[in-house]
């Protein structure tokens, strides 16, 4: 049986270099965070991002600060509440979160390419698990 600590020193260290394969190094990983969920769902409220990302507001307010800044998230009008804003990915926000999607990739397709068929079967079959243990 795999010990916690073990796993959890691997899956972090997985999860760091993936990480670091960004577009752009300078973008933390909490901004690319939401930009990313605001590219995949689409745009929403500030609020909403934050309850979806697991932020507090104030947090979130201050990622999306810099993300506007960059000219990867856009602020726009709400249309049913005018006193609330939709916040949506750019274009340029799309195309870095395409471009570090496809890094990531990059990295790691190859590193999996090296495995054999068993290797790749049970990283399937632990693929599954992990997300099972992410949503308790």
């Amino acid at each position: 049986m795999t010990d916690a600590t073990d796993l959890r020193i691997a899956v972090n260290r997985l999860s760091r270099t993936l990480r670091a394969q960004k577009a752009d190094t300078t973008v933390s990983d909490a901004q690319f965070a939401a930009l990313a969920r605001l590219h995949r769902d689409g745009p929403m409220t500030l609020a909403e991002l934050s309850r979806q990302d697991g932020v507090t507001p104030p947090s979130m307010t201050k990622t999306i600060a810099v993300l506007v800044e960059r000219g990867l998230v856009s602020k726009g009008d709400h249309g049913d509440d005018r006193r609330k804003v939709l916040l949506g990915a750019t274009g340029a926000g799309a195309a870095f979160v395409e471009e570090t999607r496809r890094r990531r990739d990059g990295w790691l397709t190859p590193r999996l390419a090296e495995l054999t068929d068993a290797e790749r079967r049970t990283l399937a079959d632990a693929t599954e698990i992990m997300r099972r243990l992410a949503q308790q």
